[in-house]
């Protein structure tokens, strides 16, 4: 990696993997980013979640041998990502692991509904040292709210957030980063310049368009023909709500750190994912210890048996990175045929 690179990547914690050019079957360097999925139960039922509508497996926390057994394992670990399919705020050691992180000077985030972002919380959470909370909001009024999330939870996840920004200010606490992520959805698109405004009055500065990950079957509301690909009643949302953000001083975003009219950009399949470089430079662990490619393929293909890498629980991370299975699927990502997960995803997902 390049001085340059290097800069780039600690400037910025979300472009680790842009200074990754490998595209080997073979890793050259040990993962530097670690997606935990810190538990895989929920207490909401969202219709653009598989475990809405199947069990991909039992209902687990990750363990703290097994969390901290990963994670001493990554030498170089820079960026650690707690959440996956469930809720991380329902881990009773989540303070802890963060901790155990940040001793180590790694940059951590989880995604959260923030039904459980409360104020007894506030300074445990603040004192942690933890540097980014996303919360997943999907709405700007309680009624579509319930339509994606699937439960009557709105006001209170609009009260929580609100306090916790007001918390902050009171005490001048400057971490974690607080953002709102609203899933960008036929059903939801032309209410992004209201969820922009409603991030204003809750005191977030950063609004993010999240694109819909489904499979061809679909499930819910995760279904190809609630997929968004830049059709002129979405431009003409984006449009405005980028003109509401400016007005707002709120910082508008896409998936992976792009703008919201690339991130919906139609990508011919077969292509983008041959420019992916998740699996030269992260690592996701289920709470079972189950390995996956990313935190999209939960989302975008139907049986972890199809897309398994190994498990922590029983092998070593240095022989599931290079071993067979992790060198067949790089092989078929750059390739005419990529893993199942992989066809037709994005350019950049969410990170």
């Amino acid at each position: 990696m390049s001085i340059l690179a290097e800069v780039a990547e600690a400037l910025d914690p979300r472009r680790y993997f842009e200074a990754v050019t490998d595209s080997s079957a073979v890793a050259a360097r040990p993962p530097v980013c670690l997606y935990l999925e810190v538990t895989n139960r929920c207490n909401l039922l969202c219709n653009t979640c598989p475990r809405t509508f199947e069990e991909l497996e039992p209902p687990q926390d990750l363990s703290w041998d097994l969390f901290t057994r990963i994670v001493d394992q990554v030498p170089n670990l820079q960026r650690a990502v707690l959440h996956g399919v469930g809720e991380p705020m329902l881990v009773k050691t989540l303070p802890d692991m963060i901790r155990y992180l940040k001793a180590r000077g790694v940059y951590v985030l989880f995604n959260t509904n923030g039904t459980l972002l409360r104020a007894a919380k506030f300074q445990e959470i603040i004192d942690t040292g933890l540097d980014e909370i996303r919360v997943s909001l999907d709405a700007a009024d309680a009624k579509t709210y319930k339509m994606v999330r699937g439960k009557d939870f709105f006001g209170r996840v609009v009260r929580n957030v609100g306090a916790f920004t007001a918390y902050q200010r009171e005490t001048g606490a400057m971490s974690p980063k607080v953002s709102l992520w609203l899933t960008g959805l036929k059903e939801t698109i032309a209410e992004l310049p209201d969820f922009v405004r409603l991030a204003a009055t809750m005191n977030v500065h950063e609004v993010h368009l999240q694109r819909l990950v489904f499979d061809d079957d679909g499930f819910g509301l995760a279904r190809p023909e609630s997929s968004l690909f830049a059709r002129a009643a979405e431009e003409t949302a984006i449009a405005e709500a980028t003109a509401q953000a400016r007005d707002l001083g709120i910082l508008l975003d896409a998936s992976g750190a792009t703008e919201p009219e690339l991130s919906l950009t139609r990508h011919e399949k077969g292509a983008p994912q041959t420019m992916c470089r998740r699996p030269w430079s992260l690592m996701y662990f289920t709470a079972h210890g189950t390995a996956l490619p990313c935190c999209i393929a939960p989302f975008s293909a139907r049986g972890y048996e199809n897309y398994t890498l190994g498990n922590a629980a029983t092998t070593p991370l240095a022989d599931i990175w290079n071993g067979p299975a992790y060198r067949d699927f790089r092989s078929a990502l750059v390739g005419p045929t990529p893993p199942k997960p992989c066809e037709g995803c994005g350019l950049r997902w969410s990170l």
